[in-house]
């Protein structure tokens, strides 16, 4: 029998390790499951609200699409000239931007993992943010709008600084001689998924960053790590020492299952085999989600990765777009957890089945997986 997403951070919280890395596909919890981890470690209550928006108060900082919402689009709609990302006030960017001046930091962190010229540009009391391109010459393009991507990108460059002088602050033992009380009650960290539209390069290194600092903490703060990427957790697997690893799973009936694995993505569960797993045993139950299109599609990537097709596409049978249509259409997802989902068709359905099956009998890789098991 499955567990709570409450029951499951009541687990990650008994283990009481210095590092838990979890693994989860897409559309399994994680998001919600650091909310839930945080509902846990410090849950409000009437005589706390108003001070919970305290950085002194914090228990649990956490990285996840809850912090993502304190930034959001101005887009001048009426002159469409002036852009500007705002940010909800909170205590976190208040400490890092304006009382520890660590914009230049942001800026240079957000640079390394975008483009070297795309430039944000703070008003001067951190309320909200421009973007420009600064080609180093005569040309100036001003009042950029960004992709989601390169703003979830900014986003970690925020929360990057403000961890790296949290540890920093902490590292300190002796309380007194500390420059800011603003954590000394934290106790953990909670990071879910800082990977959005990273290529594979600069994933490695942001997973390496992210890795030299938890391993340069000293104190008793605590992280958790989740991510749906193999690579970001091959990664932190063998750049962390003494962690804890697990596989976070959804179950049908909508429990949740928090299992502990030994050994990286491949070793432990068998990444591709596990995908493929999966999706037989919902086409057999007849219980097929628009989540098992996501694992489709995500098995079909990473077979074309392996057999060197630039892309995953070319895999699909005769009628491509057809198929690509279809897939496209149920693995696009929403930010927003509890969005209605339209149930898959019967026809729907038949197209994972006749997909997968196409896939382990037109291509060599897996024909050699099946007569290996």
């Amino acid at each position: 029998m499955g567990k709570t997403l409450t029951e499951i951070a009541q687990q990650l919280k008994d283990a009481n390790k210095k590092v838990q890395l979890i693994y989860a596909f897409n559309g399994s919890g994680k998001t919600r499951l650091s909310r839930a981890f945080k509902d846990l470690i410090a849950p409000k209550t009437e005589a706390e609200d108003g001070r919970q928006s305290e950085l002194a108060q914090k228990k649990v900082l956490y990285y996840s699409a809850f912090t993502e919402d304190l930034f959001y689009w101005d887009n001048d709609l009426e002159g469409d000239a002036e852009p500007r990302l705002k940010i909800q006030p909170n205590a976190f960017t208040q400490w890092v931007l304006d009382e520890q001046g660590q914009d230049r930091n942001v800026t240079s962190t957000f640079q390394h993992y975008t483009n070297d010229k795309l430039t944000p540009n703070f008003s001067a009391d951190f309320s909200e943010v421009s973007f420009s391109f600064e080609r180093g010459n005569n040309e100036h393009e001003p009042n950029i709008k960004i992709s989601k991507g390169e703003e979830s990108n900014f986003i970690w460059s925020v929360f990057h600084s403000l961890i790296e002088q949290m540890i920093s602050e902490l590292n300190i033992a002796e309380v007194a001689n500390r420059s800011t009380d603003a954590f000394n009650n934290l106790e953990y960290v909670f990071v879910d998924d800082p990977v959005s539209s990273l290529d594979e390069n600069h994933l490695i290194e942001l997973a390496v960053n992210l890795a030299s600092l938890i391993k340069s903490s000293q104190s008793d703060l605590r992280f958790i790590v989740t991510t749906h990427s193999p690579l970001f957790y091959n990664v932190l697997f063998n750049e962390l020492n003494g962690k804890a690893c697990y596989m976070l799973e959804r179950i049908e009936d909508g429990s949740f299952s928090l299992t502990e694995k030994q050994g990286d993505s491949n070793k432990s569960f068998s990444y591709h085999l596990y995908l493929k797993h999966a999706i037989e045993q919902a086409i057999v139950e007849n219980k097929v989600k628009k989540y098992h299109f996501t694992l489709l599609r995500n098995l079909y990537e990473k077979t074309a990765n392996f057999l060197g097709y630039p892309k995953w596409s070319e895999l699909l049978p005769d009628d491509k777009q057809l198929y690509l249509n279809r897939v496209i259409q149920f693995t696009s997802h929403s930010t927003l957890s509890n969005e209605a989902v339209a149930e898959p068709t019967q026809a729907e359905k038949a197209t994972v089945k006749l997909l997968l099956d196409h896939l382990k009998s037109n291509y060599g890789y897996w024909q050699q997986e099946q007569q290996n098991g």
